[in-house]
């Protein structure tokens, strides 16, 4: 059994939070996929918080309420999953009670296990390109829409304790057109892994949060 494997998942009550200091305290943590009954994992080095029905970024801005975004007005710790621009999946984890659709897109992840079967479902990729970006890293975790409604805690795919980073840095999320300079983006600063890089302002660790 890997070390992956072994770690305990994140309970419920840890998505139960206020979405930002759930953002911040994800980085470290490792998704562990087993769709197809293929193991993958990566661990997450960034993520991005919308707020929900008060961010103007979020798809449930207003209590926005549809059949492609119920998951998101649920319960706490479980995937919501969309598809963007039509083209590939973004994989999130609700936040906060219930219809406050809160959640937390993952942008990136370092490939920690099953890297050949990444490899095969990305294509002719660098490996440092192969979970860098949401729809990079759902289409290298298998994840797909069947995955939307599904608990973290027990699905295929499930959220596991890691080492929290010794710092994070927030900059303003990437490729929104609303609410763009809110800093709700968080990554591990200096990681290779990230989905695009620059000047980023430096934070406390998640547990001095």
């Amino acid at each position: 059994m890997t070390r992956s494997q072994r770690a305990a998942t994140l309970p419920v009550s840890f998505f139960r939070r206020p979405t930002e200091q759930v953002a911040r305290e994800l980085l470290g943590a490792v998704v562990v996929s087993r769709m197809d009954g293929v193991v993958t994992a990566g661990r997450i080095v960034e993520v991005e918080a919308y707020l929900g029905h008060r961010d103007p970024a979020s798809h449930g801005y207003r209590h926005r309420r549809h059949p492609q975004n119920e998951t998101l007005h649920g319960p706490a710790g479980r995937w919501y999953v969309y598809r963007s621009y039509g083209v590939h999946w973004c994989a999130n984890l609700v936040c906060e009670r219930e219809r406050n659709a809160g959640a937390v897109l993952l942008r990136a992840l370092e490939p920690v296990e099953g890297l050949p079967q990444m490899r095969a479902r990305r294509g002719a990729v660098t490996d440092r390109l192969l979970c860098a970006g949401p729809g990079r890293l759902t289409q290298a975790l298998g994840i797909s829409r069947a995955l939307d409604g599904a608990a973290a805690t027990e699905a295929d795919v499930v959220v596991l304790r890691g080492e929290p980073p010794e710092t994070i840095a927030a900059t303003p999320r990437i490729g929104i057109t609303q609410a763009v300079e809110w800093p709700l983006r968080f990554v591990v600063p200096g990681s290779p892994w990230l989905s695009r890089r620059g000047v980023i302002r430096s934070l406390r660790s998640p547990s001095q949060c």
